[in-house]
């Protein structure tokens, strides 16, 4: 009796570890929850499928570790992956990138992020100059002005990868900072959180999903659609409802370049840092958790970066992690500015 039910408790442990916790498994279960929510639209079914979403990811990103030992015959894959990094220090500006568990490094080396790096900050740079010497126009601010040259950077980066039938695209995260004043303009899911005066965590922008209710209904007048494949997605393709270039998607009007513009008081949040980051952070971070990791390590060459990037990887996040962190020094009056 006693060799029955241990054979049948053995029959059960195969078919959780065989079946029911298998990656597969879970991918149909979030589906069928998501349709649910989809088309029945409860609160309770929305939230699981959240927390579902996360646990898949961290699925995904052990089974792309396990299967990244295989490929590499038993060689670390640390070794592999934190061999293709990019670094930046310069006073009070740190930046650490690595490709992560993805086959291409988006994050950087990738047509639209190229484009946009090549000439968003130069143009920015001359409009701002031109704003300083004038400043006539009360029409203008530093919100409207990185709003113009940002929609202005999109449009001309569709013409010309659209042409190439280069289907490429990008976020967009650009924070300003004035004597006072910081304003940050953001496209898609990269996300900034800056460190008060108190230790706290303060959002510098809001990531622009799918599953917003203000971007589901945008999306739907526009006669597009979201549906779930492992993440809310426009048409079943982006996993963000705002960027640039993307220009198939653009082209039928569900997804926009238009950035949200926040602007921030310095004298007021006399902030110690700030965090600017891709969504691969975010997917193992909260905002929170963030600010918590990095005010511990200020004082490393890289003022945290790079300990939260191998952190986020650690935790098993499957996608390229590109950090900057600005350490802010205090300046007269009790006012904080980013270094000299």
């Amino acid at each position: 009796m006693i060799g029955d039910t241990m054979t049948l408790l053995s029959l059960l442990g195969r078919i959780m570890r065989y079946f029911l916790l298998r990656p597969e498994t879970l991918f149909l279960l979030c589906i069928s929850l998501a349709l649910w929510s989809y088309f029945f639209h409860t609160d309770e079914v929305k939230t699981i499928v959240k927390s579902s979403r996360d646990a898949v990811k961290m699925v995904k990103g052990k089974v792309a570790e396990m299967m990244q030992n295989d490929r590499l015959g038993g060689l670390s894959v640390l070794d592999a992956e934190f061999s293709k990094t990019w670094e930046f220090k310069n006073n009070n500006v740190a930046v650490y990138s690595i490709q992560g568990r993805r086959d291409h490094m988006e994050d950087r080396f990738e047509a639209a992020a190229d484009y946009v790096k090549a000439h968003l900050p130069d143009s920015l740079k001359q409009q701002l100059q031109a704003f300083e010497r004038e400043k006539r126009d009360g029409a203008l601010s530093y919100g409207s002005i990185l709003e113009q040259r940002i929609l202005t950077v999109d449009r001309e980066m569709l013409d010309k990868l659209s042409a190439n039938h280069d289907e490429a695209g990008t976020t967009c995260l650009v924070a300003l900072l004035s004597d006072r004043e910081l304003t940050v303009a953001n496209v898609g899911d990269s996300r900034g959180v800056l460190c008060d005066k108190d230790g706290n965590a303060v959002a510098l922008s809001h990531d622009h999903k799918p599953y917003q209710l203000k971007e589901r209904k945008r999306i739907k007048r526009a006669g597009g659609f979201i549906s779930f494949n492992g993440s809310w997605r426009v048409q079943g393709i982006l996993a963000m409802s705002r960027s640039l270039g993307d220009y198939p998607l653009k082209n039928l009007n569900v997804v926009i370049p238009d950035p949200d513009i926040m602007t921030f008081d310095l004298d007021k949040l006399q902030p110690e840092f700030m965090i600017l980051a891709s969504d691969g952070l975010w997917d193992a971070f909260s905002n929170e958790e963030a600010v918590r990791f990095v005010r511990e390590r200020l004082d490393e060459p890289h003022y945290g970066a790079k300990s939260i990037v191998l952190q986020s990887f650690y935790r098993g996040c499957p996608d390229n992690i590109t950090v900057m962190v600005v350490k802010f020094k205090s300046g007269a009056g009790g006012s904080s500015k980013a270094g000299e």
